[in-house]
């Protein structure tokens, strides 16, 4: 018989609940349309929900009618995009994951102070474009081991880096350590910057594959955290995919007596994932066995901007 071992925590963290309730109260609140820099989160099911609401998604501020309600997506935003939907007159509520505003300070900071700052990160991610473009001039992205070994520096005594908040713990630390190897000066951020959902969900799969035999992730190509849980369930020696929902599910992948791990993305919504495992109940007569890894208890208040609007509600 089939058996489920539903990972938790798994989908959505306390960033993309933010974000989405922000987007679902200015809806509310202002109307439609609500202008969206970027992807709300990178999550094609959310995304067109939003889009059916009167959400408009934008890759350039030009398509954004001067004074038009604007919604900074979670991935944050370089200081450049914050000027021109200023100079375009554009009531912009800021979606920011405080964790990815967390970064952009510390890049501030550390350009303030003259360092060369190493960004580890996917290159063109929203996020890296956001933090990149609040110290250009002081900072390289690193995006593999291989990369450090071709940096080059004025000052090896004033070198820091940073890193994208989505990224695998275990390829990051990789990085770090050949960094620190090559920069014996080299200054890190007071606190780690890979997000606390994306560790906790990285440690469920880490923990919970070595009892399966596949693995399906739960989230869009484009998003980055659900990327690396299924690089991390290949790295512990199973299959695993990653899909959208029950749509792209294969059933050739699967044997009728298999344990199947699901987990998703910190933007995937649990209401996908329960799609997913009726299929399989319906197909295999699976049976599910929730693991609880870690309890998740943050709680990210809303944009300023929205607060007293909420209370309304």
């Amino acid at each position: 018989m089939m058996k489920i071992l539903l990972a938790s925590p798994r989908g959505f963290c306390a960033g993309v609940n933010m974000a989405i309730e922000s987007l679902d109260l200015a809806l509310q609140a202002l109307g439609d349309p609500i202008y969206v820099y970027h992807e709300i989160v990178h999550n094609k099911y959310v995304v067109e929900s939003f889009r059916d609401k009167g959400a408009v998604f934008v890759d350039d501020l030009a398509e954004v009618p001067m004074g038009s309600n604007l919604l900074f997506s979670a991935h944050g935003v370089s200081p450049e995009i914050r000027r021109i939907a200023k100079e375009r007159n554009l009531n912009a509520i800021d979606a920011t994951c405080p964790l990815v505003t967390k970064v952009h300070l510390e890049a501030i900071k550390f350009a303030r102070e003259g360092y060369t700052i190493f960004l580890i990160g996917h290159e063109g991610h929203d996020e890296v474009l956001g933090t990149m473009g609040e110290a250009p001039e002081a900072m390289i992205l690193v995006e593999t081991v291989e990369d450090v070994d071709k940096l080059e520096v004025a000052d090896d005594a004033k070198v820091a880096y940073l890193t994208q908040t989505t990224l695998s713990v275990d390829d990051a630390n990789r990085i770090i350590t050949r960094l620190r190897e090559r920069f014996p000066h080299l200054h890190n951020p007071p606190k780690d910057d890979i997000c606390y959902a994306t560790q906790n969900r990285q440690e469920a799969v880490g923990i919970l594959a070595p009892e399966a035999d596949i693995c399906l992730v739960l989230g869009s190509q484009n998003s980055s955290n659900s990327q690396r849980l299924r690089e991390l369930a290949m790295e512990k020696g199973i299959a695993a995919y990653l899909i959208d929902g029950p749509a792209d599910i294969d059933f050739s992948w699967f044997e009728p007596q298999h344990t199947v791990l699901i987990t998703a993305g910190a933007s995937a919504p649990e209401t996908v994932v329960q799609q997913c495992i009726d299929l399989l109940i319906e197909k295999f007569d699976a049976k599910v066995e929730p693991r609880v890894i870690r309890n998740e208890e943050v709680h990210f208040p809303l944009p300023k901007v929205l607060r007293p609007l909420q209370k309304t509600e």
